[in-house]
């Protein structure tokens, strides 16, 4: 029985489980977007969110104590120098799970897990989604330079149009 065991061994061994997130870890940490099963990125979001905060302080201390985990310089590297600075002040939740259904061989459930301020196509949603809301309360109020605008070409093609009739009243 399982009673009180909070962590999910993903059937592993120790060694192995620690292996297998620190692997984890500095692939999404160099990539910022990897496919993995369900359970493995709740797994590794565990793991890496308190790397990430670590990584908000940028001390010796502070960078022995994520190598601790990641085992990779170029993670690490990665993390301090790029990935820390972009989210310094957000206060948590650095990553995002997005399910995208079954794996065919085996029928587990795949996700993508990436970091939150990443993701340049969510970030570039979120702009256009803003500016539509707002076009669609705007055409209802028209600003004067519009209405300025449309005065002068309403009255230039009524006068085009009587010229027409006024050379054809000449004949």
């Amino acid at each position: 029985m399982r009673h009180l065991n909070a962590i999910n061994h993903l059937g592993r061994k120790s060694a192995d489980r620690k292996a297998m997130m620190a692997n984890l870890a500095s692939s999404l940490i160099l990539h910022k977007r990897i496919t993995t099963t369900t359970a493995k990125a709740r797994a590794l979001r565990t793991y890496v969110e308190p790397l990430i905060t670590k990584s908000k302080d940028d001390s010796t201390h502070s960078r022995r104590v994520v190598f601790s985990y990641l085992e990779n310089k170029n993670a690490v590297a990665e993390l301090f120098r790029e990935v820390a600075p972009k989210i310094a002040t957000r206060p948590g939740g650095y990553t995002r799970i997005l399910k995208t259904g079954s794996r065919i061989g085996d029928s587990a459930e795949m996700c993508i897990i990436e970091l939150v301020d990443f993701n340049e196509n969510m970030l570039a949603g979120e702009g256009t989604k803003a500016k539509a809301t707002r076009r669609r309360r705007s055409p209802k109020k028209k600003t004067e330079a519009a209405a300025v605008a449309e005065k002068p070409a309403q009255a230039e093609a009524p006068a085009e149009e009587k010229a027409p009739e006024a050379e054809e009243s000449k004949e």
